[in-house]
């Protein structure tokens, strides 16, 4: 499973180039003065982990009162999270996909396990499904190329750009976060930057 998933990484690196910016998950006002970016994998806990402890306060606090404007960069390091991230973006609206994406980390554990990536798949569905997707419409986003393309070029360029090696990996206004993954920590961060 990892090494068809770098093979296609490869593939994609070497013939494939798309402007993934236009893309990207984002929620919060455009011209907030502070834009966050996180750089994650569906699969790893300490992104779940960021999303339930920072982003949920982050939102009430900042991101809804449009002093902060967020976004989500996929950076998939396996199959599952790849996957999960296309069943995201099977919904058009960008609060819908932030809803699925707090209900796809918050469901992590019960998902992502196992190594059958058809058992991971039906599980993400499930979660899919009570957000408002059919069993149909999320089989087809799976089986599209141009959006598995699309995720696995956001990674590449991601790479390329921002250097992530580990997730999650969060930006502040570009420059590199290192501190603790709580929100209080990070707040002050923020108001530094407002």
């Amino acid at each position: 499973m990892i090494k068809t998933f770098l093979k296609i990484i490869l593939f994609i690196s070497i013939s494939f180039s798309v402007n993934a910016e236009d893309k990207i998950l984002k929620i919060g006002n455009d011209n907030a003065k502070v834009t966050v970016k996180v750089f994650s994998s569906l699969t790893c806990p300490h992104c779940a982990s960021f999303h339930k402890n920072v982003f949920e306060n982050l939102k009430k606090e900042y991101i809804d009162k449009n002093l902060v404007k967020f976004e989500h960069h996929s950076f998939p390091l396996d199959l599952a999270a790849l996957n999960a991230e296309i069943i995201i973006r099977c919904h058009t609206d960008m609060n819908k996909e932030f809803q699925l994406l707090g209900e796809i980390y918050k469901k992590q554990n019960q998902w992502a396990v196992g190594s059958d990536i058809n058992i991971i798949n039906e599980s993400i569905k499930k979660i899919g499904l009570n957000s408002g997707l059919s069993e149909s419409k999320m089989s087809d986003c799976l089986n599209d190329e141009n959006a598995q393309n699309q995720i696995l070029s956001e990674r590449i360029e991601a790479q390329k750009k921002y250097k992530i090696q580990s997730t999650p990996t969060i930006f502040i206004n570009d420059k590199k976060y290192d501190g603790k993954h709580e929100f209080k920590a990070f707040k002050k961060v923020i108001e530094k930057n407002l």
